[in-house]
């Protein structure tokens, strides 16, 4: 049975926090990020399922939320 995402907060369990030089940055997860290209390959070649392209939208707006706040904490840590 295959399960469909709709909404990001459904993969809360891959989000973590990575130390790069002085700054904690949100990061995906190693498996989600994998998952992540394998689907946007599929999506290059128009062989995505719709639970797939459901799932690739959740996924793509966590990255949009997470490059949001990184550039924000970036900026942070650059005033300081």
């Amino acid at each position: 049975m295959v399960t469909t995402l709709n909404k990001p907060s459904s993969l809360i369990h891959e989000i973590q926090l990575e130390k790069v030089g002085n700054w904690n940055l949100f990061k995906f997860s190693e498996s989600l990020q994998l998952r992540m290209e394998s689907f946007l390959e599929k999506k290059k070649a128009d062989q995505l399922t719709p639970d797939e392209i459901t799932e690739l939208d959740a996924i793509g707006e966590l990255d949009r939320i997470f490059t949001h706040i990184n550039a924000m904490l970036a900026a942070q840590n650059a005033n300081q």
